[in-house]
């Protein structure tokens, strides 16, 4: 059984982290380019984020035995096959964790005029 107060918990986590960015991308495209601190406390937000969004599909996945998930994209999948999220978010929400792969793993540069 799905356990509401894990849920609230990590969405309450979403929405500060979501807060802290639009508090910190207040500024314009040429400060936000040369402040290093605003770009690390914008990208870890992000991925903190992202992570909240994460822990709850998973959560979920588990509890409702939806199935095994091979990669993190696949919890998405398994709540969308599911008629849980619908397919716009689980595409938008594989989306987010493809950069906050970016972010972790430093796979690729991360292009600071699209942040």
């Amino acid at each position: 059984m799905v356990n509401k107060r894990v849920l609230s918990s990590k969405t309450d986590a979403a929405r500060r982290h979501v807060a802290r960015i639009v508090e910190k991308r207040q500024v314009g495209l040429p400060v936000f380019i040369e402040d290093l601190d605003r770009q690390e406390s914008i990208l870890f937000n992000f991925q903190m984020a992202i992570q909240s969004c994460i822990d709850i599909a998973s959560h979920v996945v588990a509890e409702e035995e939806l199935g095994i998930a091979g990669s993190t994209n696949e919890l998405f999948y398994l709540l969308e096959e599911n008629g849980i999220i619908p397919t716009a978010l689980a595409e938008r929400m594989v989306q987010a964790v493809g950069f906050r792969n970016l972010i972790v793993h430093e796979y690729g540069r991360v292009n600071l005029e699209i942040v």
